[in-house]
């Protein structure tokens, strides 16, 4: 179901409200042209929304908490929820499967589902809160990103820059750091203007232009192609990124024109960022050598969605728990370590 918008169009971080029996998500494929909300009022409508890319991939794994909220509050009562919700999560877990953000928050609910009271506990009320608790935490991640990445562009130049960032169809966060980083930068002097590139999701560029034009940030839209020209001719120090995925080496797996625009960086001297939350790694995937072409976190419905682009390429990493430099196996595992502090 669809339906205009309010008359107060809430900020770009809150284009998604929570209504109890429903959820309402602002739909970025008709920005800015129209705001239009989409709402979901069980998890298939929410799956449905992901995959239709009625939100962008950034927000994937924190729509999908809410959808499995409503689909415990369809259930009512079980004695066994997580037998009760496994249809659901597997579900969601499709709506996105190159979304290491959104396999670790369905990891986290499962991990709730099987640590319940044993017995007297409110299962939807307790999903719909922890829900809540991603939702925030997601977005405190998302601003810590942006004043870490802001950190990195003080110690490197002390006046006003020109960015080229591909805001693509980004998990984990990475849209929202992106935003935020673009928001500090600009608030504190340090960003002249901003080019945003987009090939196959101009969706996703879309939002993310209308967000960034509401805070009053210079910003463009440019085609991807028009990335190599930006670079030769505009002045540009920085190239910020994405990603979905994050190797232990630090590979990148992120949409497909990342490793093109690392490659270009590089060739004319520009500095190579992503920004990416601890959620988006994935340990267990030792390098990027490991995916083949034709592998499935590559490809969707038979067609390249995402590329890998090499740690070597990449100058600095930014997440929320801190910011590492020339990336390697070593420095993700200190910054992944449970024992390191922000």
């Amino acid at each position: 179901m669809q339906f205009p918008s309010r008359d107060q169009v809430p900020p770009a971080a809150s284009a998604l409200e929570w209504h109890t029996n429903h959820l309402r998500l602002l739909d970025h494929r008709s920005l800015p042209e129209a705001r239009v909300w989409v709402e979901c009022r069980d998890a298939d409508e929410v799956a449905d929304a992901i995959v239709q890319g009625v939100v962008p991939g950034a927000a994937a794994g924190v729509v999908a908490a809410y959808g499995i909220a409503l689909a415990a509050r369809r259930i009512g009562r079980s004695a066994d929820w997580l037998a009760a919700l496994k249809p659901d999560l597997t579900l969601l877990a499709g709506s996105s499967p190159a979304s290491a953000q959104l396999g670790w928050v369905l990891g986290v609910v499962i991990d709730r589902l099987q640590r319940l009271p044993s017995s007297g506990a409110d299962v939807p009320e307790l999903l719909a809160q922890l829900a809540m608790d991603l939702h925030l935490s997601d977005r405190e991640a998302a601003r810590s990103m942006g004043q870490l990445g802001l950190q990195v562009f003080k110690r490197h130049a002390s006046q006003s820059q020109r960015l080229l960032a591909m805001p693509g169809n980004l998990a984990g966060g990475s849209l929202r750091g992106l935003l935020e980083l673009a928001r500090a930068a600009h608030g504190a002097g340090l960003m002249e203007h901003l080019h945003l590139c987009a090939d196959q999701d101009a969706g996703a560029l879309r939002l993310a232009r209308w967000a960034l034009e509401q805070d009053g940030v210079p910003v463009s839209a440019q085609v991807l192609a028009a990335a190599g020209q930006l670079m030769k001719g505009d002045n540009l120090h920085w190239v910020v990124v994405g990603a979905q995925r994050v190797a232990a080496n630090g590979d990148v797996i992120s949409d497909l024109g990342t490793y093109a625009l690392a490659v270009l960086a590089m060739h004319h001297g520009l500095r190579f960022m992503v920004v990416a939350p601890s959620s988006a790694f994935d340990v267990g995937l030792e390098d990027a050598d490991e995916i083949e072409p034709e592998d499935a976190l590559l490809q969707r419905d038979g067609r390249l969605q995402l590329d890998v682009t090499p740690a070597e390429l990449i100058d600095v990493l930014v997440t929320e728990r801190g910011v590492v430099e020339r990336p390697d196996a070593g420095r993700i595992a200190e910054l992944l370590s449970p024992l390191r502090l922000h």
